[in-house]
């Protein structure tokens, strides 16, 4: 009677308890499977900061040849292959790591590109790079340290209960509420505030974390035996996890073209991570159970890590601007119209090619 019982519990299990079997599941080897998912989200964010150097190796050595586009250099798709394999590394590790243990571990790939700019591309060491170094490396030993300790196996009924549970509704409701005011904002009232672009990628980036920690899960899972592509709630978040990506590498680029990277990198880093954490917190449940003692010193290791980034980026070469001695024809003080403006006839460029083209695409700015 005992082991029908417990056959029968089993059936009904996943579906009607979940979280207890999210708490019955934590207890299955936590510290390997912890630690597991640290290396390779270590490996992975080493392999794309090598991927970064030397796609920026191929692109220096084509400006200096002059010759080929970077796309024809092998070098530049050996980055690229490098990339994939990383962004792969911590693609798997969100199936074995809480998320918000893996986002905050980003830093090491900021550490290592540093670290891999001044040996190899030969770029300037400051005093501030190995201050941020240190306070990074510090940062990410105190979050490993005192994050949560426990890996839950991700399967198709614990993400369904949690999709549905009322704190997450609520979550999705007020993050969607913001995201429509930031891009009203950004899109109607034209404001390209840095903060704005970048808040609009978190925001987007939270919904990535939560799909790509579920697809992970479920894929890890279905390898492991329990069959787990079988439930359209795996197909729901893969597309979540596609079109999330998708419009955040889109503000991310719009916001690379209009900021300086060195802006972008630790902002990006810093907003990121915290919406990971927060969402790992409110539909994973992964601070359930953890002290405050280890609260207040794995935020104090992201704080660390934060404030490592941008004294690391800080100093990064900036992107070259444009040169602010030439102003545009349609910026001309007190003339609304630009296309009937001529050169002077003593200058040089009166009658000239140049002189007309000028002229032209100043009036097809205009009459855009």
């Amino acid at each position: 009677m005992e082991k029908m019982a417990n056959s029968s519990s089993s059936h009904v299990f996943p579906s009607l308890t979940p979280a207890l079997a999210h708490r019955a599941e934590v207890l299955e080897n936590p510290l390997q499977t912890y630690l597991l998912g640290i290396i390779i989200s270590i490996c992975g964010n080493v392999l794309i900061s090598i991927s970064l150097n030397i796609q920026k190796y191929a692109h220096v050595r084509q400006a200096q040849r002059g010759s080929k586009p970077y796309y024809t250099s092998t070098t530049w798709w050996c980055g690229v292959v490098l990339m994939g394999v990383g962004e792969l590394g911590n693609f798997a590790a969100y199936g074995f790591a809480p998320a918000s243990l893996i986002a905050p571990l980003g830093c090491v790939s900021v550490i290592a590109s540093a670290i891999i700019s001044v040996v190899f591309l030969k770029e300037t060491l400051c005093a501030s790079d190995i201050v941020g170094g240190t306070l990074a490396i510090t940062g990410t030993y105190v979050l490993v340290t005192f994050a949560p300790h426990t890996s839950t196996h991700i399967t198709a009924h614990l993400v369904q209960y949690y999709t549905i549970s009322w704190h997450f509704l609520l979550y999705l409701f007020i993050e969607i509420v913001i995201f429509c005011l930031l891009l009203y904002l950004y899109k109607r009232r034209n404001m390209k505030h840095i903060v704005i672009v970048m808040l609009l990628v978190a925001l987007l980036a939270s919904l990535t974390v939560i799909s790509v920690k579920a697809v992970s899960g479920m894929i890890t899972e279905s390898i492991k035996g329990q069959l787990q592509l079988i439930y359209p709630i795996f197909y729901v978040m893969f597309v979540v996890m596609v079109a999330s990506c998708a419009f955040q590498i889109k503000f991310l680029n719009q916001a690379m073209k209009m900021f300086d990277a060195t802006e972008v990198v630790p902002i990006n880093f810093v907003f990121f991570t915290a919406s990971a954490i927060l969402a790992g917190i409110v539909f994973y449940q992964e601070f359930e159970g953890l002290a405050l003692l280890n609260i207040g010193m794995f935020l104090f290791g992201c704080l660390l890590s934060f404030v490592g980034v941008f004294l690391i980026a800080r100093n990064r070469p900036k992107i070259k601007q444009q040169d602010r001695n030439f102003i545009a024809m349609n910026k001309i003080p007190g003339r609304r119209h630009t296309d009937k403006v001529q050169p002077e006839a003593k200058t040089t460029t009166y009658g000239s090619l140049a002189a007309k083209l000028m002229c032209n695409r100043s009036g097809q700015t205009d009459d855009s």
